[in-house]
């Protein structure tokens, strides 16, 4: 390779793609990688992955290998490199054996600049003669976490992707994630012989995400609040954890004027592929979803991601929640806990077939996770230092908007640990809080709980504040749930210091939920353009009508025309020719002659 790299690259990206710079580490990728080396890169979702394969491909002599677990989405990446004028294929099962034959041939002819290929496809005899047979400029491995037997989306073809570094040694390799701990990462190094790549570790922080997390009471009306408070007509995504809740919740959202979709692994195939491209190709659809949803899905627009069940890890977590606002502008994710969903996860560890070691990863993740719920602190700060970066508070979570009001629990804690000791530690929490509360109920009487000197100790305070504080102790490491029939709160061995007087314990004060107010405005999203004028806002909703319009004649995803991103700079800018227009962020040189005089003619018109 030449030293020019560094300036072919940039030429690719500002004519091509229409981005004026690269962003963080992209440069230094992308010229490690078309320079010939092999790479690991860890860069949050929306951080311009693709790039750091798409343009290396580009400059280098051949074709681009990218392997992607994402058969129901190779289309679309495709389809939007041909937007920009990038001579880009699949193959994947989808297609016929001629189809098939005529792809093959392109890239035996070096007559296609990338062809995104399934791992089950990739590990073929054919494929892999196909190219030995052909000139390959790299081989790109997305979503690389799921290389992972530790991790949230372990796919086990992956692990033969090693072939790639024994087949093909002279051929650069790069692996990419948005998700991966230490331990994610070193497994990924090792299982992709990639110990001597360099690694390109960015920053996590999303920061056009709020976090915020809220006590579940009725988890489906609070998320209607949410939605309908703040984002009315945005596109959306809602994790629930079972088929059935789905099911219901998608449901639920449509009986109340919501248009939304559910998407689980249960579904008819043709049915959930159907909803797939209608999530990804109309504007306002909100996905409810399992995690079967959402790995590689490049909706830049998703304005909110919701959590109605807790994520069973930070990465599971940080992964779902990162498909919100890829476009850098503002967006949610949102989650109702409680402490249902606390007993539920740990039940699910407890009864897994997974063997003791694999047990108490997951049960050490699950603990991270609820650590995360239940800070007292910024819970970005929190969220990042899982991932090993260190920050300083936010102001964009909900506890550094609304500071929770801390408290000496000393006291209630002991008297919490007294009752589950009293009732011999075989009873859940709903049985012990009344013991607490002194109520009086049929199963009290039974077992002569109404007799202890724990029983009435606590009336002073709710059901729902002793949930709460119940939580928090779980969280802390001092009560487990045990896996029985009747979810029975245990003690720790941490639990003694507290009840001893020689642990001084602080919680979180229980806030009573509050319903959103419906903001002013609403019926259009919140994050709406704010700093665009009226006539500004209009053009905008011009351009997006146009958008759509143009996506629905090209049979493509509206975002592949052009992001919402773009449409408010064309806004704010009004360029009256092809020249004003060229300068605009994702504008690239086919985009311009594609869509160029639409575009001015219809600013033109409205200025």
């Amino acid at each position: 390779m030449t030293s020019d790299i560094p300036e072919r690259a940039l030429h690719i990206l500002q004519t091509v793609f229409g981005y004026p710079a690269f962003r963080g580490q992209q440069a230094e990728i992308v010229e490690h990688v078309a320079g010939g080396g092999d790479a690991l890169v860890l860069m949050p979702t929306g951080g311009g992955k693709s790039l750091c394969y798409q343009i290396p491909a580009l400059v280098r002599d051949g074709v681009g290998v990218v392997v992607s677990p994402l058969i129901a989405l190779m289309q679309d990446q495709v389809d939007a490199l041909a937007e920009v004028g990038v001579r880009a294929a699949f193959l994947n099962s989808t297609q016929t054996f001629e189809e098939t034959l005529r792809i093959e041939k392109l890239v035996r002819t070096g007559e296609i600049d990338l062809v995104y290929v399934a791992p089950e496809r990739l590990m073929t005899q054919r494929c892999l003669d196909l190219f030995e047979d052909s000139h390959i400029a790299l081989f790109a491995i997305d979503e690389a976490h799921c290389v992972s037997q530790w991790g949230h989306d372990f796919r086990p073809e992956y692990i033969r992707l090693s072939i790639l570094h024994e087949r093909f040694p002279h051929v650069p390799r790069i692996a990419l994630t948005a998700t991966a701990d230490q331990l994610t990462r070193a497994e990924i190094a090792q299982r992709l012989q990639l110990e001597e790549a360099r690694q390109f570790v960015s920053s996590f922080d999303r920061p056009n995400i709020r976090y915020s997390i809220v006590e579940k009471t009725n988890g489906r009306k609070q998320l209607l609040d949410f939605i309908t408070s703040e984002h009315q007509g945005d596109a959306g995504i809602v994790y629930c954890l079972s088929r059935k809740k789905v099911e219901e919740t998608a449901e639920f959202l449509n009986e109340s004027g919501i248009r939304a979709l559910p998407y689980h692994a249960g579904m008819d195939y043709a049915l959930r592929a159907d909803n797939q491209a209608r999530f990804l190709r109309e504007d306002g659809i909100v996905m409810v979803a399992t995690i079967a949803f959402g790995m590689g899905i490049d909706k830049p627009d998703v304005r909110f991601v919701c959590h109605l069940d807790l994520p069973k890890s930070l990465e599971g977590y940080y992964q779902e929640t990162g498909r919100a606002g890829r476009d850098g502008l503002p967006s949610n994710a949102w989650m109702a806990y409680g402490l249902q969903d606390v007993v539920l996860q740990r039940r699910m560890i407890d009864e897994s077939e997974a063997d003791e070691n694999f047990k108490r990863v997951l049960g050490s993740k699950l603990d991270a996770m609820l650590g995360l719920c239940e800070t007292l602190s910024c819970r970005r700060m929190r969220l990042l230092e899982y991932f090993g970066e260190r920050s300083g508070p936010c102001g964009n979570c909900d506890t550094c908007l609304i500071p929770p009001v801390s408290f000496d629990a000393t006291v209630p804690v002991q008297k919490l640990l007294s009752a589950i000791y009293r009732v011999d530690q075989r009873f859940a929490a709903g049985h012990v809080i009344d013991v607490l509360r002194g109520v009086q109920t049929e199963r009290i009487s039974q077992w002569h709980h109404d007799k202890l000197t724990v029983y009435g100790v606590g009336p002073d305070r709710s059901e729902h504040e002793w949930r709460a504080i119940v939580r928090q102790v779980i969280a802390l490491g001092l009560v487990t749930v045990d896996h029985d029939a009747f979810s029975s709160l245990k003690l720790t061995e941490s639990a003694r210091p507290v009840l001893k007087g020689e642990r001084k314990v602080e919680l979180r004060q229980y806030q009573k939920p509050v319903k959103p107010k419906r903001q002013a405005g609403a019926g259009k999203s919140s994050y709406v353009e704010m700093d665009l004028s009226p006539a500004e806002q209009k053009i905008f909703e011009k351009l997006r009508w146009w958008r759509m319009e143009t996506a629905r004649a090209h049979s493509v995803a509206a975002f592949i025309i052009f992001g919402d991103a773009t449409l408010r700079e064309i806004a704010k800018v009004k360029p009256t020719s092809l020249d004003e227009l060229r300068g605009v962020s994702g504008v690239g040189a086919k985009k311009l002659t594609s869509y160029g005089d639409e575009i001015v003619a219809m600013i033109t018109e409205m200025v």
